[in-house]
């Protein structure tokens, strides 16, 4: 049995027990039977009524569980939709109590995760807000009176992420714009003068809008200012060159550019006022010094046509160089013709460089040429001989493909002129393979006059008996011994002091050579023994390398003797 069904049985026997000791006291009272009963009746009515009351209370109780349920799973479906989550799947077979409780409880979880979402999401409209701000961007697409998911609020983080990056990227490039815009300001004397500009020189960093658009405005202005110190830049170092050509001119003293020094250098607003000064006060000097203005542009035109490879022609063409008659129209002329012989030069420098190189490299190698043709060569003792045919050999080889660059620019200078490239009146590449085919003419002509005088010491060596060889170190196998002549026609002939002899007659006082040409002996065989008839002719390489008997038989004095004798 259930406790309430013993509790509701102990209600009625203390019910009982009330009434009977109610009807006691009423009989010891002695109350009579028609007022027993309407005292019965009274507290019939009495229990009745608070029972119903007791009821009623309790079924008023249940109706407000019941509409508790209902409300509950109407804010449950509400929620779940809000949250885009699924609902609530409520057990079955459990009392009202517990349904309301259970669904109540769940209510109670879904509004903290509602109210915790909303937070968030209003917390990062407000980061949202500042960075729209800061960067004039447009806000991001999300509802803030709607309930996020986990979804959006995930990505509308990683939105704002990107927003914070994109801020320290904007900010890092407008801090580091602007200190170049201060630098440039600074170096050109310039004030703010614009308002953005002010925003840009004044405000707080912290406070500038770092909107495409301004990071855009401020590139631009960098840009303008970047042109101007340029502009600056190149007018100061116009005046510069105008300055340094007109104290060369005009040779003003190395003292006086001293103090000028500071504006050489730097390209400020005071540094251009006082270079356009100085260019002033040097022009109107250079009008009192015309003649020697004039001559010094001379002088500088006469290196340039000698850079620019200018023919004799092209030299006359300009005929203010060779006028006696000095004014500013002729100092004019000439300044002009300067400007343009620079500006030619600068256009075409690298042509007139690789000309000049080859020219060089040309010199240089006809020097090697002519060395290597140097007897004289083979007695150096610090490696020059190899050094220098090393060189010849790079400069053969490294030529033609100087040559070969060099047609390529000239070809595109003569397409983009519409004329041909002269050096000295002549066409270069012409002029190149002049220079090969001369120098090809002379070592053919050297070679042939090597050939014919060879063929005149050959001669001489058939016609007189002798060869002029060239020293040697080596030993010689065979001995050498000294050879009488032979006695011509009963006339006696002296015989040298060295190993060669030679063969003489005494005729009206001359030494005569013997026409018959000599045998050459191997160096591996002795001389023949001597027969009673006569003596063998002297060894011929004995002969050949003393030099010293060589000017005996060339020489007078020994001549001169045997006459005497």
């Amino acid at each position: 049995m259930r406790k309430s069904e013993v509790l509701a049985a102990e209600a009625v026997s203390c019910l009982n027990k009330a009434l009977c000791r109610l009807k006691d006291i009423w009989e010891e009272i002695g109350i009579p039977e028609d007022q027993r009963l309407q005292r019965t009746d009274v507290v019939k009515n009495h229990i009745k009524n608070l029972l119903d009351m007791m009821i009623k209370e309790e079924e008023s109780m249940k109706k407000r569980l019941l509409s508790s349920i209902q409300t509950c799973r109407t804010d449950m479906e509400k929620l779940c939709l809000q949250l885009q989550i699924p609902v609530f799947e409520e057990e079955d077979g459990i009392s009202i109590l517990q349904q309301e409780k259970n669904i109540r409880t769940e209510v109670e979880v879904l509004m903290k995760e509602k109210n915790r979402r909303m937070d968030q999401l209003k917390a990062l409209l407000e980061q949202e807000q500042d960075l729209c701000d800061i960067l004039c961007s447009l806000p991001y697409a999300i509802a803030p009176d709607s309930v996020p998911s986990l979804e959006q609020l995930e990505n509308f983080r990683q939105h704002i992420a990107k927003q914070n990056e994109e801020k320290a990227k904007r900010y890092s490039e407008f801090t580091e714009l602007k200190k170049q815009i201060i630098l440039h300001m600074e170096e050109l004397d310039h004030l703010p003068e614009t308002s953005f500009e002010k925003d840009v020189v004044c405000e707080d960093e912290d406070s500038f809008c770092l909107s495409r658009d301004n990071i855009t405005a401020l590139k631009l202005l960098l840009c303008q200012l970047e042109e101007r110190k340029a502009e600056n830049e190149a007018t100061c170092e116009s005046h510069r060159e105008k300055i340094q050509q007109l104290w060369d001119r005009l040779q003003v003293p190395h003292e006086e550019r001293a103090l000028f020094n500071e504006h050489m250098v730097a390209s400020r607003k005071r540094n251009l006022e006082a270079l356009q000064t100085e260019v002033l006060r040097l022009e109107k000097l250079q009008l009192q010094n015309i003649r020697n203005v004039t001559e010094a542009i001379r002088s500088e035109i006469s290196v340039f046509w000698e850079k620019c490879f200018f023919s004799i022609d092209e030299r006359q063409d300009f005929a203010p160089y060779f006028s006696e008659d000095f004014n500013e129209e002729l100092l004019a002329l000439h300044d002009a013709e300067i400007q343009r012989l620079k500006q030619h030069y600068e256009d075409h420098r690298e042509l007139y460089e690789g000309v000049q190189k080859w020219e060089e490299s040309w010199r240089l190698y006809l020097e090697l040429e002519k060395k290597a043709t140097d007897p004289t060569r083979f007695t150096n003792r610090g490696g020059n001989l190899l050094k220098e045919e090393k060189q010849r050999a790079e400069l053969h080889k490294n030529l033609p493909k100087l040559e070969k660059k060099l047609k390529a620019q000239i070809d595109a200078w003569e397409g983009e002129q519409g004329r041909e490239f002269l050096v000295n009146g002549q066409e270069f590449l012409q002029y190149v393979a002049e220079q090969w085919e001369l120098h090809r003419i002379e070592k053919e002509k050297e070679k042939a006059e090597r050939h014919l005088k060879k063929s005149k010491q050959t001669e001489e060596d058939m016609l007189y008996g002798t060869a002029v060889r060239t020293p040697s170190k080596r030993r010689f196998l065979g001995t050498t011994t000294p050879v009488k002549s032979r006695k011509l026609n009963a006339t006696s002939s002296m015989s040298s002091g060295t190993s060669n002899s030679t063969m003489r007659s005494v005729y009206g006082g001359t030494v005569c050579r013997s026409p018959v040409p000599r045998l050459l002996l191997s160096a591996n065989k002795t001389p023949a023994p001597r027969t009673p008839g006569g003596s063998k002719p002297p060894h011929p390489r004995v002969r050949g390398c003393n030099k010293e008997n060589e000017v005996q038989f060339k020489g007078t004095p020994m001549s001169e003797g045997l006459g005497q004798h």
